[in-house]
């Protein structure tokens, strides 16, 4: 008898990756082929996300994108948006079965034939039933993985969906990372990537109890131990959770690369205990020095928010003057968009969306020039790149330790490998060009 065939499309997060590629074995386990999304399955599974207005929108888009390759293919939604929205998501056209947040790991338990529904049918718990951790890693990629450690957030940011979505901070237990890295490592992959919904927190209800049996300091060195990885990255974590002895060790560390993405979100302190998040910008500008007193050629990514209810004209100012002066390296910026059910709905001072795509524009041209001013830095000097496995348009692609993203004409031998580089200037298009060097000679500086 011929397999069935499924096929899985996520939207947003480095974590949701993570599920997709471990539900996705699951299917595998129950003798499901995988195929690509862009090809004819009998099963689309997408796994949804919430945190912005446009992955909403995308939804839609992606199920029509199903439904044009196979319109009697049976359609499941997973995922944030999924527990948040499922009767939202039941209606669109087209889609079949829609699971929350603990039912997505066990979906092959609940596609019993696959005969199109009339309305999509929801099994979506109450989010106070999402406390137990379920692991999972993304394995696809060849280079890198995604490695989720913590689930869920116990924070109270007045416009964040995540607690609704995903419940309350869990950890998986440090036994369990450990066998899944060693699992990674197994498979030839040289990068992974620490995920979570807020990582920092790790070592919460890693036993089913809110006491901290590990922390998250526990869980690097241990990491830093597993043989077989080459490197470990730090995905995002809050700057009042990320220590000094965090900071100290990642900088003495055989795996972790000196890489750091932190949540600022506002530069204001008045917008920031607005948005109810657990420090002020003093604060910040204390961890980014301490990452570049010991790590000065460091890469530092962070989130900010454009738009906030309440964000002035001043209140936007503050934010951009204290990144222009701030020792960071790129930025991602959110546009706020209201979500259902959150404070930050409801609250006076809304700004007008024009406002806010102007503001964000002008955050993103900072950010361009962040990340050249930082690359610049980075010329002449020795780092090891770790290649990617795509030839695009001639060249081969890819990241230093330290994050800046450099190309080489395409050899297919380079794929998956490390190698010390000197970075020799930006290109036209804004990577940085290489020259290899010889393993004896090589010097970082």
């Amino acid at each position: 008898m011929e397999k069935k065939k499924v096929a899985f499309y996520t939207l947003g997060c480095k974590l949701n990756f993570s599920e997709t590629s471990t539900i996705a074995r699951n299917f595998t386990e129950e003798g499901f082929d995988r195929v690509e999304f862009s090809e004819k399955a009998d099963i689309y599974v997408i796994n949804t996300c919430s945190v912005t207005e446009n992955a909403d929108k995308r939804f839609k888009s992606v199920v029509k994108q199903a439904q044009k390759v196979n319109p009697n293919a049976f359609v499941a939604a997973i995922g944030c948006y999924a527990q948040l929205k499922p009767e939202e998501l039941a209606d669109v056209n087209g889609v079949d079965l829609v699971l929350g947040a603990t039912e997505k790991f066990k979906i092959t338990d609940y596609i019993n034939d696959l005969s199109k529904n009339d309305f999509g049918e929801v099994h979506s718990c109450e989010i106070e039933d999402a406390d137990f951790y379920v692991g999972s890693y993304s394995i696809g990629d060849r280079t890198r993985a995604f490695l989720k450690v913590q689930d869920g957030c116990d924070y109270k940011c007045t416009y964040c969906t995540i607690p609704l979505a995903r419940g309350i901070s869990r950890s998986d237990t440090l036994e369990n990372v450990l066998k899944n890295a060693k699992e990674i490592s197994e498979q030839g992959i040289k990068e992974i990537v620490l995920t979570g919904v807020n990582i920092g927190d790790y070592g919460k209800g890693e036993f089913g109890n809110k006491k901290h049996e590990h922390t998250f300091y526990e869980l690097v060195t241990a990491l830093d131990e597993v043989e077989g990885i080459e490197r470990l990255r730090i995905s995002s974590i809050e700057p009042n959770l990320l220590k000094n002895e965090t900071i100290d060790f990642v900088s003495k560390s055989r795996t972790f690369v000196p890489h750091f993405h932190i949540p600022l979100q506002s530069g204001s302190n008045h917008i920031l205990g607005l948005m109810r998040r657990r420090y002020k910008r003093e604060l910040y500008v204390d961890r980014v020095s301490q990452i570049k007193e010991v790590m000065p050629h460091a890469c530092i990514g962070v989130d900010v928010i454009v738009g906030f209810p309440g964000e002035t004209d001043e209140h936007f100012l503050e934010t951009y003057n204290f990144l222009n002066e701030l020792d960071i390296s790129y930025l991602h910026v959110f546009t706020y968009s209201e979500r259902d059910n959150t404070l930050a709905a409801e609250m006076e001072g809304v700004v007008p969306n024009k406002v806010r795509a102007k503001r964000s524009k002008m955050l993103r041209g900072l950010s361009a020039k962040k990340r050249r001013a930082f690359y610049e830095s980075q010329i002449n000097s020795v780092r090891t790149v770790l290649f990617e496995g795509e030839n695009k348009e001639g060249y081969i692609h890819g990241f230093t330790e330290n994050y800046v993203k450099v190309k080489a004409p395409w050899n297919p031998e380079l794929v998956n490998t490390l190698h010390p580089v000197e970075l020799t200037k930006i290109d036209d298009d804004g990577m940085v060009r290489i020259e290899f060097v010889e393993k004896e000679s090589a010097v970082t500086v």
